[in-house]
């Protein structure tokens, strides 16, 4: 088989947990597979190069970072490869270079007090190009023969700096060009994750999930038969066991609950990051480097057909129920369109949306954080209505989104009925509901201090943890 493995930042945290990604990598090797390798930055040191830029940019740059960024990717060099002098040289050399071109970047901002985003996509992408020497050399030490690639070399995307989108035609003809002839002689690329670059060689990055996004995009441009995702948990689970203790590991769901399941805070995948995996239907599984053995959780497309109804409960906290409400609105076109004029003007993210069939309510969920310019923008745009008394009130206030998902919830008798008996039964009040007409997801928005127990009482009522 030919598998993409990516490693996140908890993964190749340590000069022992790269050590044993590196272990992963080589024994799948040596089962006779073709094995591609992303790799993120090291836990935290992204956060630490944006951290920089910003202070870089308002003249407060300390080149004191630069040393302390060396020295802890030296610590993991000298611990996993110090054994091999040749190799070992090889790699500080790489990380002084990559180093060298962060500092000379972090200066010249320190100079211009202008940080754009192309620049602070420059600078927060170092952090995968100093981890994937050492990765690469970790393989090498264990017996299999590895090449570090930067994906600038791969990647083809747009000019969206900090989220840009891949050209996939493009990434395709370049990464077969120049990963398939590794393959063949059987070394192991170490490809950097979250960073691509334009047509014009411009460094990009991939946004949220970026190292996710770059094995699924590298998998498809490969024809890849799986991609796995090692993480530090054992996969999907039915709910989130700190919440729930007898949440369990789901075996396979399907990229469509995947999505649901990402989209209403699952936290361990992010749908947009698989979308390359899932347009070639490539499975995509995520796997536990801290617990290898453990099997995790298969992303396919078809799902597991055996089970049906629900087939896990999540939730989302931190966001606010903005509600417009008025007798008078009945009958009157164009509120809902004003409304929703208004938070795209304000840039955002809708998560749910419920309105009666009376008229007399619109109601919707937005983050915590984009409320106050939401409504104060309201007000203003709706004014007139609400000095015709259309409209009595615009409020808000904060909600938690509880959502039941499964595949196999659509055609099934009940559901909805179980789902409201288990909360009727622990005395919680559903505030709004909203279900699509897939049939998959039925979201609530329920009081915040609630939402724990809504969870435990939906995942009880189907016995998702046995």
């Amino acid at each position: 088989m030919l598998i993409v493995m990516k490693f996140g930042g908890t993964s190749v945290g340590s000069a022992e947990r790269i050590a044993q990604a590196a272990q992963l990598a080589a024994d799948s090797a040596a089962q006779g597979h073709q094995v591609v390798v992303v790799t993120s930055a090291m836990s935290k040191v992204t956060d630490s190069l944006i951290a920089a830029a910003r202070q870089a940019s308002a003249g407060h740059w300390d080149p004191a970072i630069r040393q302390q960024l060396y020295d802890r990717h030296k610590a993991v060099a000298d611990a996993v490869i110090g054994g091999d002098p040749v190799r070992h040289a090889a790699v500080l050399e790489a990380l002084s270079q990559r180093l060298d071109r962060f500092e000379k970047l972090c200066f010249g901002l320190s100079m211009v007090h202008e940080l754009t985003p192309r620049l602070l996509d420059a600078i927060s992408g170092t952090g995968e190009m100093l981890t994937a020497p050492l990765l690469s050399a970790a393989i090498a030490a264990k017996g299999r023969a590895s090449q570090p690639v930067d994906a600038t070399d791969l990647i083809v995307t747009t000019d969206q700096f900090g989220g840009a989108e891949p050209l996939m035609d493009e990434t395709r003809s370049k990464t077969q060009a120049r990963l398939q002839a590794v393959l063949a002689n059987g070394e192991v690329p170490v490809v950097t994750g979250f960073i691509a670059a334009t047509r014009d060689g411009v460094l990009t990055t991939l946004g949220r999930g970026g190292s996710d996004y770059s094995a699924s995009i590298i998998g498809a441009a490969l024809d890849a038969d799986e991609v796995w995702i090692w993480t530090d948990v054992d996969g999907v689970m039915t709910a989130n066991p700190s919440e729930v203790p007898e949440a369990r590991t789901l075996a396979e769901i399907s990229y469509s609950e995947a999505s649901e399941l990402a989209y209403y805070g699952a936290k361990v995948l992010h749908y947009k990051t698989i979308l390359p995996a899932f347009r070639q239907r490539i499975p995509v599984r995520i796997l536990n480097s801290f617990n290898p053995k453990h099997p995790g959780t298969r992303v396919s497309v078809e799902g597991d057909p055996s089970l049906a109804g629900v087939k896990a409960v999540t939730s989302i906290r931190g966001v606010i129920l903005v509600a417009i409400s008025g007798t008078g609105m009945q009958g009157i076109p164009g509120i809902a369109a004003k409304a929703f004029d208004v938070v795209a003007a304000q840039q955002a993210n809708i998560l749910m949306i419920s309105q009666a069939s009376s008229e007399n309510n619109i109601c919707f969920v937005i983050s915590a954080a984009e409320a106050p310019g939401v409504v104060t923008a309201l007000r203003s745009a709706l004014e007139m209505e609400l000095m015709r008394g259309h409209i009595e009130e615009i409020g808000a206030e904060p909600v938690a989104i509880v959502a039941a998902v499964g595949d196999r919830m659509r055609g099934t008798p009940g559901i909805a009925a179980t789902v409201f008996t288990a909360l009727g039964t622990e005395g919680i009040n559903v505030i709004a509901i909203s279900q699509g007409s897939s049939e998959r997801n039925i979201s609530m928005v329920v009081r915040e201090p609630d939402a724990a127990a809504a969870v435990r009482a939906i995942h009880r009522a189907f016995h998702l943890g046995s």
